[in-house]
């Protein structure tokens, strides 16, 4: 397998409602962290599927790099709940 991104599935946006003193909207929640290969010939650009067969289009991709951590799982801590069972079954074998 070559170099892999991790990509976060996010909520969709609630509304664009103003919140008292803040700005409009809200952020939007990971709902679930994958794992997608790079797209051919680009490493640093995430290629169209993630490992679970999910269209990675309007996924986020995020900055760690599971290259960059040896020994340690594939996706950020924090988000260890939200992690797509499928790609984290690809990623174990």
């Amino acid at each position: 397998m070559g170099a892999i991104v991790v990509v976060y599935e996010l909520d969709k946006p609630v509304g664009t409602r103003t919140r008292p003193g803040g700005a409009p909207g809200g952020a939007r929640t990971v709902r679930r962290v994958h794992a997608a290969p790079t797209a051919p010939g680009t490493p640093t650009a995430t290629g169209p599927r993630t490992l679970c067969g999910k269209d990675t289009f309007a996924m986020e991709t995020a900055r760690r790099k599971p290259s960059e951590h040896p020994g340690s799982p594939w996706y950020p801590a924090e988000y260890a709940s939200a992690v797509c069972p499928d790609c984290d079954a690809v990623m174990t074998t």
